[in-house]
């Protein structure tokens, strides 16, 4: 019910009334003068009721007179009536019905009470009651009341005491509300603040504001021990309570100093300095410096615990409220309050300092704005670091310092810590019930500190600052200051984190709703101020913490705080500080002193900066090495060396899942960190011994060596939970931003680096722990795989090539799988459009080409097998990097790599051709060549050039389609090139692009053409002669320039090259077992096979396609060099070669001019396609392509526009220059090879064999034919030097049981006969072509004189030694002659009858052939049966004689012109050489031989006395006269003397004789005699027969008389005996001739034998006797001679 409500005013109206009959009531008696004023009060009362409507004003208008009789019952002293009076009183006051003056009176009369002691419980109350209930008191009837109760409050009794300490409390409590009301009431008009008054000034201020001004300035003159100025009266006051005082009013009204300046001023020029001189003595203090007591200074006798406690009471609160105003006074109680931490001071104040501090703790905004205050100001204490740093230090001096003021150290505090024997005191108990009781506490080196539960986290409950009551210094319990000064830590981390978390999230949400946030940038400095500022302090006490904890719920916290400010850190980017936590949180999941490099350097970079906290160092504390914990896991150190076991704690492993949680929940602010914690966890995973499963998850797996991993079952079950964690990790990556990821990825990637480094030169197992988790986080992250893919599969490509072949495997393995998986990935966009991630994907699977290690090419191609496999059909753009994956061979890789690689190929090529890009197909055709090129499997090899074939025929069949395709490739290629300003570069760039794709089949195969191995040649070059032939008509016509030049030629050149250079070394056998023909045992020899086969198809292809190459501009050039290949290849040392070179020579010249295609006198079975080849391929008919090749062919020739150009018929190409080209080739080919080698009788020497000169002699009537029009005398002669090298080369002792026959047989070698037929050739051509040919004869016939020479004289071959077949040795490499006879004898023949046809031509006369002939067959006549073989000297008798036969007359009809003079001396020396040859015949010769011999001889001298003396005439007299002395010679015996008498009458020749002299005697005596020529030759042998009578005579008298009894040889009887005959013959003969005829000379001769005869009669043989008796005979008739032989002698 309302005081001001109608009923109440009445009840008050009663009520007074009743209170003053009361009072009247009880001073009737002893008090008239208050009776009476009671009753009259009464009746005042009753009148103002009566009179007023508003009955309270009134009554409080009159309120004096109203109180009057009840202050006068005060005064009466009584106590019943005063306490009816103050009940009144208060009555009154609570229905505010009391005026200002009332109020005043009613103070002085309670003051009066006060001084008397009277009623003090119910004057307090009165005065409480008067001042709560309105605001009439003020100035100095306020101060005297609030002197009235502080009066009371020092009073003897205990209970005044107390109420009157809460009444001030509350009076000062209203006097500062009364305040804050008046302020709100004028809220509109504030009060003109002047400048910085005096403090005694108060002018400005209104009145409540003004007695809270002069209390307050007061309260602070008692405390400092001065007089008041407002509070008169005071007599006692206590410092404590004065403190108390000051700080409720500082915290309950903080407002009032804020708002008003006065205040402030009073806070700065008053409390501060008495705060900062209390405290002085503390400052001072040192620990044992004596007793508390005495170091107080204070006016009255107060310990000095409850004044430094209340002190600090109040600098919190100061503190608090208004560290905005006192800057720099805070500074200083901030300063204060780190060195009350220190260890020097005593135990409890470090408790109560601890305990303000932990109250700032709880604070995150305040630390916020010390820190603005003071660290982020220039020249200023760095407060907010000191006083973490303080915390830090305290903590660490509580390990380090025993402390003093705890519990003596006998008494041991409850719990037990695992290593107690290791300490100097025991502290262990045993707990009531006989079993170890642990407790939660810290222990570091020999210190044990229990921990407490001291406050509710997050608020600072005091216990000592608290403690008001307590006068003497309470005893701090052990453990008390450490587990507050752990909470203060754990709450300052905790608000600080969350505090500044929740404005990053306020202001990431502002900038997400695109505000601009203009503060950001300076909240953001102050919060990287705040964690620079105390994170160094949090770490090492925190650390340190860690290290001594032995309970796990503490433990969790201060990993939540360590793990928290990480994250923190790693938020705001200060990477130094989120480093330092995260690496004190790995070293804490690994055993202690473990060398883990990450962590120590780290490390190092931060204890290098020892923090100072005022003069004392905090050290970032390393870990202890005593183990206080529980062991439960015991493996294997992750080094380099192997050392022995380490253990893993119970605390290891719950850091290591702080680890995993930091990981999982804050990876996106871990940036460079992951580092340390990725390495941390390998470490972890090592030691426990989890090893990498499929996918790269963990498994628990055993280790491969030394002492296995032990582990407790509670590890063990703990293990599938920590791995599962690991995997969530890593799955988890998936949701970290792309900076995150890539941080995480390069750290595994340094992590794995580590790894590799370690497992260089050893192979002990590796840890795999960064592969295979870079594996699974590629694996998670597929939708975003190309961001990581980079640094990703670069990492794990250098894993590839690392030596150990674990940590190899494991790469490849990752790199594979990645692989796989990102092509299976159902990417979006497909990856079919999205070409650059494709190929991204495949780029790896390219790079690990270039490891070398077997194992990993053979992972690699497994993967490309199952790509091809999976997605074979969708590679697309990615065919190029298979391809080059496959073909990525290398000949040191070994079989079984080639053989994968290679089947990837067959796939690829049986089964993807269709679906890959035709720019692939070149890739295709190179691939598959490098397969034919690698030399570790020669079946490979064939089989890849098969490949080549089927590829071939693939392009065959489709070749409209992919012709298209690269065209259209072609055009924005060239598009590119020309936007770039470029040319476009590919290989073959004229030719259009489907024929470039042949041309790099042809140039693949042309390189398998020069392959080492001998059956790769043969098989490439085979296939490529056939596809050319089978395809080539697919090609343009300038292609086939591009063939012929830079694919044929070349290849030609290559194997030219190869061929010339091939080692001539023995090959002992061809690999394995196999046995190696000697026609092919040198790499020269397979060489040979290999030029052969090029060249002859080279050859093939230009005969087969002449019409085509002839129409390129360049055929003649490309026809040279053709020959120049051919020439070079028959003048090659290797006879194969040469032999084959012919061949192809051959084949050219049989090329027809075409007048039409289809006249190609030529079928694909011509072209030596081997027959498996020809299985598909059907010639429809001779010289027709393929009837699909065909339609294609002119598809594409439309395509290209141009027509296959006929000649117009009839019209020939002129093909001269091409034969007169081949026919200089032929020339120098055959120069070259018959010239004889310089040396002299090398052994070595080359010499060309027999069937190459044949082949070589027998190409030139081919070539003949073409060249016979312009065929010159000049090009005669160097045939004529060709035929005579060729037949002059002789043969080696090896090959002549093959070439030469038996000695004996009289035959020619294919070669002579070759010879012969091409001079027959000449021959024929000349006897049918025009006059002027005609002067060749005489050449024709020079020719075959040189051959007809070599029966008598084989020609020499250089200086080359000879021998004669029958003394050649056959295994010996000796040149042997051939036989020369048979050839030289049917070269004579062949001159005969080429002489009887041509002895009347002009040219065979004018150059005297006849002459040349008779020269030549001088030789064998003269040498006859010295000869070499007996038939040459015969048969040169009777070709002479048939020369002559025709010869003589045509000389005899040109005698005049002189053209034979020359002749007849030749054909005398050639009779006489003849028939009176110096050579004996042999002793072996038969009677009969040697008659018919004889016989031949008698046919010469016919020949002379019918051919030539019947026309002596015509003849010069000199010849006739040699002949007739040869006659005379012949017709007298002449004969050795070496014959047996039994053969003497054959051998002598008598027949012949007998010829001569009858032949001489007839041409003596010719009655013709026509002319006096003939005449002469009568006279002239005559005169010769005559004297040779003589001399024949002579000497047989001279022997005869010589002899005595002895007989004369039988051959010389008999030659006299012929003389004799011979003179009787003469006579007869003169006789018988006219007398004119006969010479007088001549008788004379013939009487001047009649003495010799004479002197013969002596002579003893019967025979010569009748013979002399015959010839003496005639001579009757001379006795007596006639007169006109007489008279003709005169005249």
């Amino acid at each position: 019910m309302s005081t001001t409500s109608p009923e109440a005013v009445k009840k008050l109206l009663e009520n007074m009334q009743t209170d003053l009959r009361s009072l009247s009531m009880e001073c009737k008696k002893k008090f008239p003068p208050v009776k009476e004023a009671a009753e009259s009060g009464i009746v005042k009362i009753k009148t103002i009721a009566a009179r007023n409507t508003d009955i309270l004003t009134a009554l409080k208008e009159n309120s004096s007179e109203v109180v009057q009789p009840f202050l006068m019952g005060c005064g009466t002293k009584e106590p019943k009536i005063t306490q009816l009076c103050l009940a009144a009183i208060q009555r009154l006051m609570s229905h505010e019905v009391v005026s200002e003056a009332a109020a005043g009176n009613i103070i002085n009369m309670l003051w009066q009470l006060m001084e008397n002691g009277l009623e003090e419980l119910k004057l307090l109350q009165t005065v409480l009651v008067l001042l709560t209930t309105n605001t009439v008191v003020h100035d100095e009837v306020l101060s005297k009341a609030i002197v009235l109760c502080f009066r009371l409050h020092f009073t003897k009794d205990n209970i005044t005491n107390n109420t009157a300490a809460a009444t001030v409390r509350q009076v000062v409590t209203v006097v500062f509300e009364r305040m804050v009301a008046e302020d709100e009431r004028f809220k509109e008009q504030p009060p003109a603040i002047q400048g910085n008054s005096n403090r005694r000034s108060v002018s400005t201020l209104r009145p409540s504001a003004k007695d809270a001004y002069m209390l307050f300035q007061d309260l602070c003159q008692l405390v400092n021990a001065d007089a008041p100025y407002w509070l008169v009266g005071m007599t006692e006051m206590t410092r404590t309570f004065g403190l108390e005082l000051l700080e409720s009013v500082l915290n309950d009204f903080p407002g009032v100093f804020l708002q008003h300046q006065e205040f402030s001023f009073l806070l700065k020029e008053r409390v501060c300095p008495l705060v900062i001189k209390l405290f002085s003595p503390n400052i001072k203090f040192r620990q044992g410096s004596g007793s508390g007591s005495s170091a107080s200074p204070a006016p009255v006798e107060k310990p000095y615990f409850p004044i430094c406690m209340r002190l600090l009471r109040v600098v919190s609160v100061l503190i608090k409220h208004f560290y905005s105003l006192l800057v720099t006074e805070c500074e200083i109680f901030l300063s204060l309050l780190v060195k009350f931490l220190d260890g020097e001071k005593p135990q409890w104040l470090r408790a109560v300092a601890v305990e303000s501090v932990h109250r700032l703790c709880v604070q995150p905004h305040l630390l916020r704005s010390f820190c603005q205050s003071y660290d982020m100001k220039q020249h200023s204490t760095k407060v907010f670091r000191d006083i973490v740093n303080a915390l830090g230090s305290f903590i660490q001096s509580l390990f380090i310092v025993p402390s003093v003021g705890s519990v003596s150290s006998t008494n041991t505090p409850a719990g037990l810590s695992l290593s107690a024997p290791k300490r100097f005191c025991g502290v262990g108990v045993v707990g009531t019930g006989g079993g170890l009781t642990t407790q939660a506490a810290f222990e570091y080196r020999g210190t044990w500190i229990p921990l407490m539960t001291v406050s509710v986290q997050g608020s600072a409950k005091a216990t000592y600052l608290e403690m008001l009551d307590k006068v003497e210094p309470p005893s701090i319990p052990e453990g008390y200051a450490m587990s507050v000064a752990f909470s203060a830590l754990l709450d300052l981390v905790r608000g600080i984190t969350s505090m500044i978390e929740r404005e990053l999230a306020k202001e990431e949400e502002a900038v997400a709703r695109g505000g601009p946030d203009v503060s950001a940038g300076v909240s953001q400095q102050v919060w990287e101020e705040m964690v620079n500022a105390c994170w160094c302090g949090l770490l090492a006490a925190l650390s340190l913490l860690l290290d001594a904890s032995t309970d796990e719920t503490a433990t969790e916290n201060i990993l939540k705080a360590e793990l928290t400010m990480a994250s923190l850190c790693g938020r705001l980017g200060l990477v130094t500080p989120r480093d330092a936590f995260i690496t004190a949180i790995c070293k804490a999941s690994l055993p202690p002193h473990y060398a883990l490099t990450a962590l120590y350097s780290n490390a190092a970079n931060l204890s290098n900066k020892t923090y100072s906290i005022q003069g004392q160092n905090v050290q970032i504390i390393s870990p202890s090495s005593e183990s206080h914990q529980h062991v439960v896991a015991m493996g294997q150190p992750l080094t380099s060396q192997p050392q022995g076991t380490v253990v893993l704690t119970a605390k290891n492993i719950q850091c290591m899942r702080t680890l995993l949680n930091l990981a999982h929940c804050h990876g996106a602010v871990l940036g460079t960190s992951w580092q340390l914690v990725l390495a941390t966890l390998q470490h972890l995973v090592w030691i426990l011994g989890l090893k990498p499963g499929v996918g790269g998850g963990l498994k628990p797996g055993r280790a491969v060596e030394g002492p296995s991993t032990v582990l407790t079952t509670a590890v063990m079950t703990d293990l599938p939970v920590i791995s599962n964690i690991l995997s969530r990790l890593f799955e988890s990556s998936q949701y970290l931003d792309d900076v995150s990821l890539h941080h995480l990825i390069n750290a595994l990637c340094s992590l794995s680096m580590e790894a590799m480094e370690m497992a260089y030169g050893t192979n002990k197992e590796p840890s795999l722990f960064a592969v295979a988790k870079l594996l699974e986080t590629g694996l998670v992250n597929m939708d975003r795989i190309e961001i990581l893919w980079r640094p990703l599969t670069a990492h794990l490509l250098e894993v590839c090539q690392h030596p150990n072949a674990r940590m190899r495997e494991w790469g490849a393995e990752a790199i594979t799988s990645l692989i796989k998986a990102g092509l299976a990935y159902k990417h979006d966009p497909p990856l079919s459009q999205n070409q650059r991630l494709h190929l991204l994907l495949l780029n790896p699977l390219k790079e690990l080409s270039n490891v070398l290690h077997a194992d990993i090419r053979q992972k690699q191609l497994e993967c490309v097998l199952q790509v091809l496999q999976s997605q074979g059909d969708s590679l697309g753009p990615g065919w190029p990097l298979v391809l080059g994956v496959i073909g990525a061979i290398r000949n040191d890789q070994g079989e079984s790599l080639i053989r994968t690689a290679f089947q990837c190929l067959q796939l690829v090529v049986t089964d993807f051709l269709p679906t890959m890009p035709c720019t692939c197909l070149q890739i295709v055709v190179d691939v598959a060549g490098s397969f034919g090129l690698q030399n570790q499997e020669l079946n490979i090899s064939l089989t890849s050039i098969g490949l080549l074939w089927n590829i071939s025929d693939y392009f065959f069949q489709r070749a409209e389609i992919i012709t298209e395709e690269l065209e259209k490739e072609e055009a924005i290629l060239l598009q590119q090139a020309c936007d770039k300003g470029e040319t476009l570069n590919r290989p073959f760039h004229p030719a259009p692009p489907f024929d470039c794709l042949w041309l790099c089949l042809y140039a693949k195969l042309g390189e398998l053409c020069v392959d080492p191995r001998p059956a790769v040649r043969k098989s490439a070059g085979q296939t490529m002669f056939s596809t050319i032939a089978a395809h080539g008509t697919l090609l343009q016509q300038p292609t086939w320039h591009i063939v012929v030049w830079k694919v044929l030629f070349h290849l030609l050149n290559c194997v030219r090259k190869s061929s010339t250079t091939a080692d001539k070394e023995k090959i002992e056998s061809g690999g394995g077992n196999i046995l190696i023909h000697h026609s092919r045992d040198t790499a020269e020899k397979q060489w040979a096979e290999t030029w052969v086969l090029t060249l002859a198809g080279v050859a093939r292809i230009f005969n087969t396609r002449k019409y085509l190459l002839q129409q390129l501009g360049d055929f003649f050039k490309a026809w040279e060099v053709l020959l120049d290949h051919i020439q070079s290849a028959a003048l090659s040392k290797n006879n194969e070669v040469s032999l084959a070179a012919l061949k192809s020579f051959q084949e050219i010249l049989q090329l027809v001019t075409p007048v039409k295609d289809s006249d190609k006198p030529d079928t694909l079975g011509a072209m030596d396609i081997p027959p498996v080849l020809m299985e598909p391929l059907t010639a429809p008919g001779p010289g027709r392509p393929l009837p699909r090749s065909d339609s294609l062919a002119e598809r594409l020739a439309q395509r290209y526009s141009t027509q296959p150009q006929l000649p117009p018929p009839g019209e020939e190409q002129d093909d001269s220059a091409l034969w007169w080209s081949a026919w200089s080739t032929w020339y120098r080919t055959g120069t070259e090879c018959t010239r004889p080698p310089s040396g002299g009788g090398d052994k070595l020497a080359f010499v060309p064999s027999q069937p190459f000169l044949t082949a070589l002699i027998q190409i030139f009537p081919a070539l003949y034919q073409h060249i016979a029009t312009g065929f010159s005398m000049d090009d005669l002669r160097k045939l004529g030097i060709i035929l005579h090298g060729a037949v002059s080369v002789p043969i080696s002792s090896d090959a002549s049981p093959f070439i030469l026959p038996s000695y004996t047989e009289a035959v020619l070698t294919s070669l002579q006969e070759a010879v012969l037929t091409a001079l027959d050739v000449l021959q024929k051509a000349i006897c049918v072509g025009p006059e002027t040919l005609q002067v060749m004869y005489p050449a024709i016939f020079e020719q075959l004189l040189q051959f007809v020479e070599f029966s008598c004289k084989p020609p020499q071959y250089g200086k080359m030694e000879t021998k004669h077949v029958a003394n050649a040795k056959y295994n010996q490499a000796e040149w042997v002659a051939l036989n020369y006879v048979p050839f030289a004898e049917r070269s004579l023949e062949v001159v005969v009858d080429l002489y009887q046809k041509t002895a009347c031509h002009k040219a065979v006369i004018a150059e005297k052939v006849l002459q040349n002939i008779i020269k030549t067959l001088r030789v064998p006549l003269g040498l006859k049966y010295a000869c070499p073989a007996e038939s040459t000297w015969k048969l040169a008798v009777s070709s002479l004689l048939k020369v002559l036969s025709i010869g003589l007359p045509v000389a005899r009809q040109q005698a005049s012109s002189g053209k034979f003079d020359t002749m007849w001396p030749k054909l005398a020396h050639a009779f006489e050489d003849f028939l009176f040859t110096k050579s004996t015949p042999p002793d072996n010769l038969s009677i009969q031989e040697f008659q018919k011999n004889e016989a031949i001889d008698v046919e010469v001298v016919q020949l002379i006395s019918t051919e030539i003396l019947p026309y002596a005439n015509f003849i010069p007299k000199e010849f006739v006269g040699q002949i007739m002395a040869m006659l005379n010679k012949g017709s007298i015996h002449s004969q050795s003397s070496s014959f047996t008498e039994a053969e003497i009458d054959i051998r002598m020749r008598e027949e012949f004789s007998k010829v001569c002299f009858e032949t001489l005697l007839q041409f003596s005596f010719s009655n013709k005699v026509s002319t006096p020529q003939e005449g002469y030759i009568s006279r002239m042998a005559l005169a010769v027969l005559l004297q040779r009578a003589q001399e024949v005579l002579h000497r047989y008298v001279e022997d005869e008389r010589l002899s005595g009894r002895c007989p004369l040889p039988r051959q010389q009887v008999t030659e006299i005996i012929f003389v004799l005959k011979a003179v009787s013959t003469l006579m007869d003969s003169l006789k018988k001739t006219q007398p004119e005829n006969v010479d007088g000379n001549t008788w004379a001769q013939v009487i001047a034998l009649y003495p010799t005869l004479v002197e013969c009669i002596t002579c003893s043989s019967a025979e010569v006797s009748s013979a002399l008796k015959e010839a003496l005979g005639p001579f009757k008739d001379l006795m007596q001679p006639p007169v006109s032989k007489v008279q003709n002698g005169e005249s």
